[in-house]
């Protein structure tokens, strides 16, 4: 008798308290991301919803779909945000230069030289620039929140040979995306740009159809890539794999300001996140794909030099071609220079 009084308590209990927590939410933000619960996207999204609801104290709730329950593709989903039944979205650089050209600025190569730099940079002002021009190109209605990681840094890897310099590249067949830059690149180096569908890459790679590709290694481990062959990597680093993350600015800009406060706070942690996540993952993606008989090279200074200075020619491509290349190329290379100094001003007092 206890028991059962006792359950029909508890349970009355807990559907007050679900009802409470239900009232208390104001605000409610979609977010989605086109990925999988084993991503740095996610990884980000949980933080920040843990943040958010915990700091608004209820009043702002945060429902993840995960997938494509709510769109598949950069620009519908892009579109979504922007009609406002998606609140929150992930893209990359190629998800969302067919409508903010100029986010393809972070495939440029070799710029950003580590982590460290690059994270300096997309903590500050660079991003609010890129925020600034989108809402223009947008009508104020999608918002860049944060720029953060997916996936470390882009590599060259390939079926084929080791590559330690650009004449290594010459005749490889690489897979980029549907996009100018990153063929240009490939272009500049000596290689033949191929662009395939990810989820036909695994078998491209089997058939010859691609003998190489530009992506981190968590990528390549995750989806197998080194079954169907690909077993040499360089690391060059020559981009880095930056995750912007978009918001519907009328959303935004209807919370009171305290609440605003909460969710830029909530992006920051969700960039915090998406940065340390690539490092730990990649750990062990490096390690097996070693063990599995993989060659993993890293460049002099002087070979990954002689990249830079082979893919120069992309840069004049970009600013020339590309709607606010100019701008956006100024604004970023003028935040590297003062990343780059700062950092080495604290690294000359940290060592002595």
């Amino acid at each position: 008798m206890f028991s059962k009084t006792f359950k029909a308590v508890a349970t009355a209990a807990l559907v007050a308290s679900s009802a409470i927590a239900a009232q208390a939410a104001d605000y409610t933000i979609r977010a989605t991301a086109n990925s999988n619960e084993n991503d740095e996207d996610y990884d980000g999204l949980v933080v920040f919803k843990n943040f958010v609801e915990s700091a608004s104290n209820g009043a702002i709730e945060v429902e993840l779909f995960i997938g494509t329950q709510l769109c598949s593709k950069g620009a519908e989903c892009l579109q979504g945000v922007a009609d406002g039944t998606i609140d929150v979205y992930i893209s990359t650089s190629g998800g969302a230069s067919g409508i903010f050209p100029y986010v393809q600025v972070l495939d440029l190569p070799y710029l950003m030289a580590n982590d460290r730099i690059a994270e300096t940079v997309l903590a500050g002002d660079f991003t609010r620039k890129m925020r600034e021009m989108a809402l223009a190109d947008s009508g104020d209605s999608i918002r860049l929140m944060t720029i953060g990681n997916t996936g470390g840094w882009r590599n060259f890897a390939n079926t084929k040979r080791r590559v330690a310099s650009p004449s290594d590249m010459e005749g490889l067949k690489i897979r980029t995306v549907v996009a100018d830059l990153p063929q240009e690149l490939v272009r500049a180096l000596g290689a033949s740009p191929t662009p395939i569908p990810w989820p036909e890459l695994f078998t491209s790679f089997q058939t010859g159809v691609v003998e190489g590709s530009k992506n981190g290694i968590t990528d390549i481990m995750g989806m197998k890539f080194p079954d169907a062959g690909l077993q040499y990597v360089t690391l060059d680093g020559h981009a880095y794999m930056g995750a912007l993350w978009w918001m519907n600015n009328q959303k935004f800009l209807s919370m009171p300001e305290d609440m605003r406060r909460v969710v830029v706070d909530g992006f920051s942690a969700l960039q915090q996140a998406t940065f340390a996540s690539p490092k730990r993952k990649s750990i062990k993606a490096y390690e097996d794909f070693v063990a599995g008989g993989g060659d993993l090279y890293v460049p002099t200074p002087a070979e990954k030099a002689a990249f830079k200075e082979a893919a120069a020619p992309v840069y004049d491509w970009f600013k020339g071609n590309i709607k606010g290349g100019d701008e956006i190329f100024d604004a970023l290379t003028a935040a590297v220079a003062e990343a780059e100094a700062d950092i080495e001003a604290g690294m000359a007092s940290d060592l002595n």
